[in-house]
């Protein structure tokens, strides 16, 4: 969604951002190309009319305050419509019982178990130790795949494979995990036309009694996610809803603003395939991404998320002193790794993600990963003193990872490079371009 939806939505505002006069025909020109994108993107037809009629009111009808240009105030308007449309204020999750039990649900396929594991990570990251009951008795190995996800991050699990009562795998997960601060149960996958099933999530929900009904839905069904909310909640009281598979769908605006339309509460959102792709949902940071505006917040908080401390300090220390060595590059590299798919950071860079093609950092991730696999076959002292290694080391380190000899050489050439700029900047903070034209020797 945010390749499609957020591709149309950057071009109409740098073509808004580059227009000299804004008038009545500009305006409405630029909102007929949101509605395109809205469109496009599976958004109802009726909530993009609302949309832009309130878009195009106000850029008519209202004065930019003092300081600031009409361009400028028109992209204020459309970027504070489209965060209204979704909801406004992010929802926290607030933890403030013992247990906190946190109720899934949501139909087969929606990605509901492998958002239970990304849940749990997210949890482990704010210093909590959730436990999982598995209460799902109609997928076959629904236990089996809670288990692989669970034993990968040492998280209690409870469950029984032979025990098909739902709501007795329910009452023996309390009793085990009674002392427990957090209790998360995966429940079968429901269908809003399977009355059976709608009737053990009552059941379940009486035993259970959660402090949170969590309801994920599959971003790619568009606008039949609104519907789904609509059924779970006259069953359950829904207290929030997770959009899963958002980096994928052109339908995802579907999905989110019919969730939005109906005042349901989206917590979070996934937005790739690994456990880290998982991230509090905030209207206003996702806006900002779609615009093109990037999202500094958020990258922020990643790299808070990875960053060794002490591993950066001394890369710091390394970097004013003029000290950097492949060693510290290595630390880097890995600490980058963690951060996530290098197209989901750059989209964070305010105007720098839609400047960079898929191919392009589809090939920065394969160039870390290689380097990564080079600087395996080094020892530790070439790592520290790279000037050491010569032609006879370099054929020896190139044959260890199973690559070409030139392959060493471009990793020789990054490194002193990078180490150039890292000194440019330790001197001249980060003015210049400096930070610009190391992350462009990975585009070559």
């Amino acid at each position: 969604m945010l390749g499609n939806l957020g591709k149309s939505l950057t071009n109409t505002m740098k073509k808004l951002a580059g227009m000299t006069v804004i008038d009545e025909k500009t305006i409405k020109e630029v909102v007929k190309d949101i509605q395109r994108a809205l469109i496009q993107s599976d958004v109802n037809i009726n909530l993009v009319l609302k949309l832009s009629k309130r878009i195009e009111d106000r850029a008519l009808n209202e004065k930019p305050p003092k300081g600031i240009t009409p361009r400028e105030y028109v992209i204020t308007i459309v970027y504070e419509e489209m965060v209204n449309l979704l909801g406004s204020e992010p929802h926290e999750l607030e933890i403030n019982d013992k247990p906190f039990k946190i109720m899934f649900l949501g139909l087969q396929g929606s990605g509901k178990t492998t958002t239970i594991g990304k849940l749990c990570r997210f949890l482990q990251k704010k210093g909590f130790s959730p436990a999982v009951v598995s209460t799902d008795t109609w997928r076959p190995a629904a236990y089996e795949q809670l288990k692989q996800l669970t034993e990968k991050m040492q998280i209690s699990l409870y469950g029984d494979p032979e025990n098909k009562d739902a709501v007795d795998l329910a009452k023996n997960g309390l009793k085990e995990f009674k002392n427990q601060k957090i209790i998360i149960f995966d429940t079968a996958g429901r269908h809003k036309e399977e009355n059976d099933l709608l009737d053990e999530m009552k059941k379940l929900s009486s035993v259970i009694e959660p402090n949170e009904a969590m309801l994920v839905i599959d971003g790619t069904i568009g606008q039949q996610a609104g519907e789904q909310a609509k059924a779970f909640a006259n069953t359950t009281d829904v207290g929030s809803i997770v959009i899963t598979k958002l980096d994928g769908s052109a339908k995802g605006g579907g999905a989110l603003s019919a969730v939005a339309e109906i005042g349901a509460p989206i917590k979070f959102i996934g937005t790739g395939e690994r456990l880290d792709d998982f991230e509090v949902f905030g209207p206003e940071r996702f806006i900002s991404r779609l615009l093109g505006m990037g999202d500094i917040r958020s990258l922020v908080e990643k790299v808070e998320e990875v960053v060794d401390e002490n591993v950066a300090v001394e890369t710091m220390n390394a970097m004013m002193s003029g000290k950097f060595t492949i060693k510290d590059m290595e630390n880097q590299f890995s600490m980058m790794n963690k951060m996530g798919p290098m197209k989901q950071i750059m989209n964070m860079i305010p105007g720098f993600g839609e400047k960079v093609p898929k191919e392009a950092s589809q090939m920065t991730e394969d160039k870390i990963n290689k380097y990564k696999i080079i600087m395996s076959s080094m020892s530790e002292y070439e790592k520290e003193n790279p000037k050491a290694i010569k032609q006879s080391r370099a054929l020896r380190i190139s044959k260890g990872a199973g690559v070409k000899n030139e392959d060493v050489k471009e990793l020789l050439k990054y490194y002193n490079n990078t180490k150039k700029a890292l000194k440019c900047i330790g001197k001249r903070g980060m003015g210049g371009g400096a930070m610009g034209r190391l992350m462009g020797q990975f585009m070559r």
